[in-house]
């Protein structure tokens, strides 16, 4: 693999290189007034948000491998159209992207991509080989590779891109930078970051900890589960566990793949595109030089991902800025208490983020916590460009030609991918397993047999 040279959009000077990219929707010679024509894929869940956003383009097509969601989609236009006073469009309706992109490919401008993290990359990179500007949910891909391999396609297609972790058009990230690049609390030493997924004793998202239930359970006529599977390997159909811990819970479909290794990327891709988002621009992370395991519920297997994790990273020194480590908690496991510096009484909330610097710490996006310089903090100026519309909408106008998106595949949402899933190969090194990594060749240098996880096998047909 040939190391890619990064465009970094985010700098902490005013961003000018940023805006010097050549809009994309110029190189497809897209006006700002014409409206793109959108093909959905993966319209249940998320997508279906995305679905009701793209109505204000042409809606030319709906993709998804379960009939229900495609159904409910459709009434939900027609609600959505019905309440605005405009005409309804009539989208094409289909189970298998692939197909799409034959029959259609011509009459579509740009795709959202919402699908089960394990379909991102197949899907999106089918897109951007066709000249097709793509907003995919996070995690961008499924594996590290993919996402070294979707942020060189788009650079190379000069294709609009973004990536679902909406909070990029929110004014805390930036805040958080120029509150950093301002020397708020010093040199930042360590970043904790935790989140209730997969769940915990008040609320549970989706089983984790387990293995395969045995036997196999009717396929469902409105579900298509050869297409579900996609790029992973064939397994029966099971719908609910019919005993033990998660008994009555769905299995696979809908939602709850995220536990399974061949489908999602556990708690950890669900959350960490959002939760590490703005320190990784504000800490200027390239790549890390390490990942380990601290602990976890013990409950992992080859299947499923342990219901609880604590992962740490090490990030070599960057310019004038020290190295540092990003512990990642999940499941109900957060961070010592001395480190939020909690009162009697007080717990840590379902998720959040804490900076530690040498100077004070900062919580969040951004508030204090500690440090003595609080008494004498002024605001630093606005340095970053504000998102002027929404994230959805921002993509919009950068497919019709306006600054490249805030999470672009391949300033952003590409480099942060490969960090935040990087935490997966060390939940499959195990425990106190250090794993030394060369990030511009995307390679385990002390444990090869991990390099298999870097990427994955694809079922024939499906490959990226």
């Amino acid at each position: 693999m040939v190391p890619m040279t990064r465009r970094r959009f985010l700098k902490s000077s005013a961003m000018a290189a940023g805006v010097t990219i050549l809009p994309s929707g110029l190189l497809h010679g897209q006006s700002a007034n014409e409206k793109l024509n959108i093909a959905c894929i993966g319209v249940g869940g998320r997508g279906a948000a995305h679905v009701i956003a793209s109505l204000s383009q042409n809606l030319v097509a709906l993709c998804d491998i379960d009939d229900n969601h495609l159904n409910g989609a459709l009434t939900a236009i027609n609600a959505e159209c019905e309440k605005r006073g405009i005409p309804a469009p009539t989208p094409r309706k289909f189970a298998d992207y692939r197909e799409m992109f034959d029959q259609m490919g011509r009459e579509i401008d740009a795709v959202v991509v919402s699908t089960p993290d394990h379909h991102h990359a197949p899907a999106a990179m089918r897109a951007i080989k066709l000249g097709k500007h793509v907003y995919c949910e996070k995690p961008l891909t499924h594996n590290i590779r993919e996402a070294r391999l979707l942020a060189q396609a788009a650079k190379e297609a000069g294709v609009a891109t973004q990536m679902g972790n909406q909070g990029r058009a929110d004014e805390g990230w930036r805040r958080l930078c120029e509150w950093i690049w301002a020397g708020a609390i010093g040199q930042v030493q360590e970043v904790h970051v935790w989140t209730d997924r997969p769940g915990i004793p008040a609320r549970f998202w989706w089983p984790q900890g387990g293995g395969r239930p045995e036997g196999t359970d009717p396929i469902p006529a409105h579900l298509h589960w050869d297409l579900f599977l996609g790029p992973a390997p064939e397994r029966p159909y099971c719908a609910v566990y019919k005993e033990g811990k998660f008994q009555g819970q769905n299995v696979y479909h809908p939602f709850v793949w995220r536990g399974w290794w061949d489908f999602g990327t556990g708690a950890l891709g669900d959350i960490g595109c959002h939760a590490m988002s703005g320190m990784f621009t504000a800490l200027k992370i390239e790549h890390a030089s390490a990942v380990e395991l601290v602990k976890d519920s013990g409950d992992g297997t080859d299947e499923m991902f342990p219901r609880s994790a604590v992962i740490r990273w090490d990030i070599p020194a960057r310019g004038d800025l020290a190295p540092l480590k990003i512990f990642w908690y999940d499941g109900a496991a957060y961070p010592p208490r001395e480190i939020g510096e909690l009162p009697e009484g007080r717990n840590y909330p379902d998720g959040g983020m804490i900076l530690v610097g040498d100077r004070g710490k900062l919580w969040d996006g951004p508030s204090w916590i500690s440090g003595e310089r609080m008494k004498d903090w002024q605001e630093p100026e606005k340095t970053l460009p504000r998102c002027e519309s929404d994230h959805f909408s921002e993509w919009i106008a950068a497919c019709k030609g306006g600054r490249p998106a805030f999470s672009n595949f391949v300033d952003h949402a590409g480099p942060l991918t490969e960090l935040v899933l990087l935490g997966n190969l060390a939940l499959k090194a195990g425990i106190g397993n250090r794993v030394e990594w060369d990030g511009p060749n995307l390679r385990v240098t002390n444990r090869p047999e991990l390099n298999q996880w870097v990427g994955r096998r694809y079922r024939a047909g499906w490959s990226v």
